[in-house]
């Protein structure tokens, strides 16, 4: 849902997802006409809670049908968007585990499985100067995945 006419700003919030598969690795994606990753996930709809959002999103993007049990809430995060400049964006991020067979679907162009050393490298860098990670990415990094 779009909140950009309330007057505290201009807001999107969306229901986000650490799928993590094995070996420890996770999943970011890459939405067409876009150049940055991010965790799967996506704009919560009308009367759509944000776990409704997130098993929604994970079965469109990238096949993956859970339920509601199998995703461990990691809580609200606030940042910049990755795409969408004079945006804050709120998140609600979960975590699941996967086999790690997912495929792009629907408007994800790339998905790219990123390992724990890498996802440290990635926890490492400025919110403000992340590219070609977004900026929960970092955020969810530093604060759930080293």
């Amino acid at each position: 849902m779009d909140h950009s006419d309330r007057p505290a700003g201009r807001v999107i919030s969306v229901s986000a997802v650490v799928l993590t598969r094995p070996d420890g690795a996770v999943v970011t994606v890459r939405k067409a006409g876009t150049d940055r990753f991010m965790l799967p996930g996506g704009k919560w709809e009308r009367d759509e809670s944000p776990l409704e959002c997130a098993i929604r999103e994970l079965d469109e993007e990238l096949g993956v049908r859970l339920s509601p049990g199998q995703l461990t809430p990691l809580g609200r995060f606030t940042t910049a968007t990755a795409n969408e400049p004079g945006f804050r964006l709120v998140s609600e991020v979960f975590a699941a585990w996967v086999d790690g067979h997912q495929r792009p679907r629907a408007e994800i162009a790339e998905a790219r499985w990123v390992t724990t050393g890498q996802m440290a490298e990635i926890a490492a860098r400025d919110e403000s100067y992340c590219a070609p990670w977004a900026p929960l990415l970092v955020r969810v990094a530093r604060d759930h995945l080293t």
